[in-house]
């Protein structure tokens, strides 16, 4: 039985391993944009994180502990700001599911986990990014029934 938790030290060496993999997924898509192979965060910075209350990390292992799929989030808040109404929001800023058990439900889990997460701590909304060159993501993603909040856009000069 897979298990959700917040992520730990012992499992930097598998999320590095799979940052790679999302790496890839953009670098393949956007290689002018995304170097490739390479992890989005050094050790350092990814031992800050998992030390970080506002960015909790949240991993999917087996039984044996090996590192399926992990989700990086965000607790953001905006307060009196001139625009934006206060509320909290919980951004997933990484999902990733180990590619050799894609399809088999660690990412909704990991989503699902993530969404009672940001409910357990009063947070209005959940928020993410997709890449337009990741459409398997998108349709999961659609699939979760989240909808397009913006959309980004670019001219490549």
């Amino acid at each position: 039985m897979n298990q959700i938790r917040r992520a730990v030290e012992a499992d930097m060496p598998g999320i590095l391993r799979l940052l790679v993999q999302v790496d890839m997924v953009h670098h393949n898509g956007r290689p002018d944009l995304f170097k490739g192979p390479a992890t989005k965060y050094t050790q350092e910075e990814l031992r800050g994180i998992l030390a970080d209350e506002k960015t909790p990390v949240f991993a999917c292992v087996d039984e044996g502990g090996a590192l399926l799929g992990y989700a990086f989030c965000v607790l953001k808040r905006y307060e009196n700001d001139n625009i934006m109404t206060d509320i909290k929001t919980l951004y997933i800023d990484d999902l990733c599911v180990d590619e050799a058990v894609r399809g088999q439900g660690v990412g909704r889990a990991l989503y699902e986990y993530a969404v009672d997460f940001a409910r357990s701590v009063g947070c209005y909304n959940l928020t993410l990014n997709v890449w337009s060159c990741n459409p398997s993501a998108l349709r999961f993603y659609e699939k979760c029934g989240l909808v397009p909040q913006k959309i980004g856009m670019e001219k490549i000069l």
